[in-house]
């Protein structure tokens, strides 16, 4: 199907988005399946990959090799994070048609038939795989094992109070992929930077979760936020406390002394803005929740260029 208007707009997509104001029109629904329209996502996916790069960067040295990884990477977390969406959407359509956020979506709403996603979700997929055979060995061993957890994500909602674990699982990945992608092998270090990040995963889309609390208790979808109730400040807490210690550990193991340091403060400072989001956080209003959950880019962003300064060091 066609979409010729800007009436296909997605509830919870950023306003004057491109995809709804420049796009050619029948791209839109495929790119609204892809949430090309709502970037943060796309970040979240990402940030991982550009920790365990410079990370790996700063623990080994520079190889020019670097400079692919980090643009393969970004491409890929586009394309991939387009093939999960489209991939949630397929399965979640159901779902998605009884909640009041997402019933907007594309499939839910008549814009895209379920074939033509499944078509759309292998071509994403299809090109990812391409740009990750140019990695090496290891990387792509990591790529293919990745989509396990990508695949299992959609249905963790229906079995436990936990499916933003799954989430972290996924989203994640990249951590290791990047860090194996430039040094050819896993060690410590990025697994506790992959755990670390599966941490954050819990705090960031806990506080998200939130806006759909009221809808996913009358059709019995499960989620954390749902888990914690009216009290979610200690779990937060120990999520934020969780992610700044597992990647503090996951600095200490790769980096010399000084470099660490220098990182650490990256670290800490990352630390800072989440506790920051905590203290303004109020889960009776759901646009506050997205506001802070799209803050999380700041987030990610915030230890990159102390990774990049101790890799200089």
């Amino acid at each position: 199907m066609t979409d010729t208007s800007d009436q296909g707009q997605v509830a919870d997509a950023v306003k004057g988005n491109w995809v709804d104001t420049r796009a050619p029109a029948w791209s839109r629904p495929y790119l609204r399946l892809s949430r090309a329209d709502r970037p943060i996502g796309t970040w979240l996916l990402l940030l991982p990959c550009w920790w365990g790069l410079t990370l790996a960067v700063a623990a080994t040295g520079f190889r020019p090799v670097a400079i692919w990884i980090a643009l393969g990477c970004a491409i890929g977390a586009f394309l991939m994070r387009g093939a999960g969406c489209t991939w949630n959407d397929i399965a979640d359509r159901d779902i998605d048609a009884s909640v009041a956020r997402t019933r907007s979506r594309p499939i839910p709403s008549g814009q895209v038939e379920v074939q033509g996603a499944l078509t759309w979700l292998a071509a994403q997929a299809l090109v990812s795989f391409a740009i990750l055979l140019t990695f090496n060995g290891s990387a792509i061993a990591l790529g293919i094992l990745s989509l396990l957890p990508v695949a299992v994500y959609p249905f963790a909602k229906r079995f436990t109070w936990w499916p933003q674990v799954f989430l972290g699982l996924a989203f994640n990945w990249g951590a290791l992929l990047a860090w194996a992608a430039h040094t050819g092998g896993l060690g410590w270090p990025p697994v506790l930077l992959y755990l670390g990040g599966i941490a954050w995963t819990l705090f960031y889309d806990t506080i998200y979760a939130y806006q759909d609390v009221e809808d996913d208790a009358l059709i019995g979808v499960k989620s954390t936020a749902r888990r914690f109730g009216d009290t979610p400040a200690p779990w937060l807490r120990a999520f934020l406390a969780a992610t700044v210690l597992l990647v503090s550990g996951a600095v200490l193991l790769a980096l010399d002394p000084l470099p660490a340091l220098v990182a650490l403060a990256g670290v800490w400072a990352m630390g800072w803005h989440l506790a920051w989001q905590l203290a303004r956080l109020d889960i009776t209003d759901p646009a506050l929740c997205l506001r802070l959950f799209r803050a999380n880019r700041t987030t990610g962003l915030i230890p990159l260029p102390f990774f990049a300064i101790a890799a200089l060091l």
